[in-house]
């Protein structure tokens, strides 16, 4: 049933291609923005979690 119904619709092929443009957008921004932060920032994010001494000042 659902078939018939999306058959109808016209240009219903781009659908899918719209959405793999965005799905691999997004995640080659997010791969740009990791690879490009500083690393400082990175190792303080890294030990936060599990860095007791920062929390209870």
């Amino acid at each position: 049933m659902y078939k018939e119904v999306a058959q109808h619709i016209p240009n219903v092929s781009i659908y899918p291609v719209i959405s793999l443009v965005i799905f691999f957008s997004f995640f080659l921004i997010l791969l740009l923005v990791v690879i490009t932060k500083d690393k400082k920032v990175i190792d303080i994010l890294k030990h936060l979690p599990i860095d007791d001494q920062k929390t209870k000042q």
